[in-house]
């Protein structure tokens, strides 16, 4: 069977274009908790974009987008002077920089216009993608729970759960950032972006928690995305973590 010539105009759409153009980043933490970020592009296509964030957002979930787009790029709004759209973080790596600042460089699928009524109602919610349709934008689904994600490159996993205890003090914030209740603490599990950790602190979901592990010289804002007591009486966090990953580098 014969494959269909790219034209040259689908090609230039197809392409990644290395421009650094100023975008501004929009996420949600929760349905009341946004952040923004202006970076600028590192490459740009018809069908997603490549930039940095001082933050890393993690894998599967959705932001919001808006830059100057050139016109031949756009899926729609071409006459608009801001091109704004939805897109599916498809990689999010640190990053070495020459300041020693902390950097995460983001790839990301244009999705569309609108965000989804599921987005709306649970902004943690992860998505994946499924398939490109005739506009040149992505199609997505809800994540699995627990994908096997042997087939992809390593930059396109999920974060690795390592089961391992590491002492950390938690401390809970206040809406002014204060420390209104504390304690020390072993994780149950741990990876870049997240934990479980055992706890008898009266947080919920929502709540933001501090982080601090002395043996990783790391302090880190986290968000609690659920609570459970488990079999053996105890009761779990589960955090996840949100201005930084949690470095470990030489773990597993």
């Amino acid at each position: 069977m014969l494959s269909t010539p790219v034209s040259d105009k689908a090609s230039h759409r197809l392409q990644r274009v290395p421009l650094s153009l100023p975008i501004r980043i929009e996420a949600k933490v929760n349905r009341n908790i946004v952040w923004n970020e202006i970076t600028r592009l590192s490459d740009v296509s018809a069908f997603g974009a490549g930039f940095n964030l001082t933050r890393p957002v993690k894998r599967g979930r959705l932001i919001f987008m808006t830059l100057p787009m050139p016109r031949q790029l756009r899926n729609y709004d071409l006459m608009e002077p801001q091109y704004k759209v939805w897109g599916l973080v498809r990689r999010c790596l640190p990053v070495s920089s020459r300041l020693n600042e902390e950097s995460y460089a983001h790839g990301v699928a244009f999705i569309g216009k609108h965000p989804p009524v599921s987005f709306l109602e649970n902004p943690a919610k992860l998505y994946e993608i499924t398939h490109r349709d005739e506009k040149g934008l992505w199609n997505f689904t809800e994540a699995h729970s627990n994908p096997d994600e042997a087939h992809l490159p390593k930059d396109q996993r999920r974060h690795t759960r390592f089961q391992i205890p590491v002492t950390i003090l938690i401390e809970k914030l206040d809406e002014d950032g204060n420390v209104s209740v504390s304690e020390s603490t072993v994780t149950e599990n741990l990876s870049l972006s997240g934990a479980s950790t055992f706890t008898t602190l009266d947080v919920n979901p929502g709540d933001f928690v501090r982080v601090t592990s002395e043996q990783y010289n790391a302090k880190i804002i986290a968000v609690v995305r659920g609570r459970r007591k488990a079999a053996d009486g105890i009761s779990r966090l589960h955090i996840e973590f949100i201005d930084h990953f949690f470095p470990l580098e030489g773990i597993g």
